[in-house]
């Protein structure tokens, strides 16, 4: 079958990418071994969520998706508050930013079920699901992909939008740099006694970095990136015990908390790839690209590899090779500024936290005072952090 383009991978970086191009010439066939599921209840939240910046909202709006998220299960940051190891602390707050909102909480099912049912309604879409990769064969012409019941699948370009663990990158060859943090991630959500006021709060501690997520109502969402023993430690506690711990290292704030959901833990490291494109093939999200959750800003990576490879595709005239590398490269120049200079802040200050030497705690506490001190230089990092520079 022939098609313009061939996603592999229906996470929400591809499932952006196919909607990002519902508007243009462009065949395209997704692939997806499972599609998206929403939580068993209504009631029920889901422990993975994700902070969406206003740039990557704008994103989501022009695609359509915006729209039909329920807005009863999005919740608006209107401060952000960062805590030291030694007292200090760092306020953000939208108000004085000059935005309304700082970011959204979103569920990461939610997102991901509304952005397949956009597709599903995409006329210039086929959808194979459920389906896998079995092997891929790169020619001058085109890259074909073979799937598991033997349909092949032919396109100018492939993307390879199916995670961390990619199989596209992996079959073709793209060098992955792993540098494992030996930590985990340990997610829950919880009920509080107090409101949060759409403060999100996180805290630079003994055991990792825990983040409080507003989520609607008096609820959160926390990510606690932590030891691996520590996280063991963590996932083995009765609910109540949780409760507690989440609740006194947070200092109390929002009173006692309630379990919503069971915790979950996924490992954490740094991935470097230096070759996100090669000829008929490029990669985004996950695929292209791994980060420290203490930034927040995963998930916002992946949506602008895939807002600038639908720009670039979108405006190739008819007579030109949407697979070719001279294209592709400019893919991937566009984005690795941003990537890289991510990954690094956010590995540098994640190694800063986590040292122990004397002198260095004294000295990141007071970088974080002195940096809540300049409202100029707080103001440019958030509207960084925004997308409004």
């Amino acid at each position: 079958m022939q098609f313009d383009l061939v996603i592999v991978g229906g996470g929400l970086a591809g499932l952006a990418l196919a909607g990002a191009l519902r508007d243009t010439r462009l065949k395209i066939a997704l692939v997806e071994e499972h599609p998206p599921k929403r939580p068993a209840t209504a009631g029920d939240w889901d422990a993975r969520v994700y902070a969406i910046t206003p740039a990557n909202a704008r994103f989501l709006q022009k695609i359509g998706a915006w729209k039909h998220l329920d807005k009863t299960r999005l919740a608006p940051i209107h401060a952000m508050q960062v805590h030291g190891d030694g007292g200090a602390r760092l306020d953000f707050s939208a108000y004085e930013t000059g935005v309304d909102e700082l970011g959204w909480i979103i569920e990461s099912s939610h997102m991901a079920c509304e952005l397949w049912e956009n597709v599903k309604r995409q006329s210039n879409l086929t959808l194979f699901c459920p389906a896998r990769p079995r092997a891929l064969a790169i020619s001058d012409a085109a890259a074909e992909l073979t799937l598991d019941d033997g349909q092949k699948l032919s396109a100018a370009l492939l993307v390879g939008a199916d995670g961390r663990d990619s199989w596209v990158r992996e079959t073709a060859g793209l060098s992955a740099l792993n540098t494992p943090y030996g930590e985990m991630g340990v997610v829950a959500n919880f009920a509080c006694e107090k409101p949060h006021r759409g403060i999100a709060r996180q805290w630079f501690c003994r055991d990792g970095v825990l983040a409080w997520l507003p989520l609607p109502g008096e609820r959160i969402s926390i990510v606690w990136s932590t030891p691996e023993a520590h996280a063991t430690e963590l996932l083995a506690l009765s609910p109540e015990a949780l409760c507690e711990r989440v609740a006194e290292a947070g200092g109390q704030e929002l009173g006692r908390l309630s379990p919503l959901t069971a915790p979950a833990a996924f490992p954490l490291r740094l991935m470097r790839v230096p070759r996100t494109v090669a000829p008929r093939l490029a990669l985004i999200g996950d695929a292209a690209h791994g980060i420290h959750p203490l930034s927040g800003h995963g998930i916002n990576l992946g949506y602008q590899d895939a807002e600038t490879l639908a720009g670039l595709l979108a405006a190739t005239p008819d007579w030109q090779d949407i697979g070719s590398e001279r294209l592709l490269r400019r893919y991937q120049r566009a984005r690795r500024e941003e990537t890289v200079l991510m990954q690094t802040t956010t590995h540098a200050l994640h190694e800063l936290f986590r040292e122990t030497l004397p002198g260095i705690p004294a000295l990141r506490n007071l970088g974080l005072s002195l940096t809540n001190r300049l409202p100029i230089a707080k103001n440019l990092l958030v509207r960084y952090a925004l997308g409004a520079l």
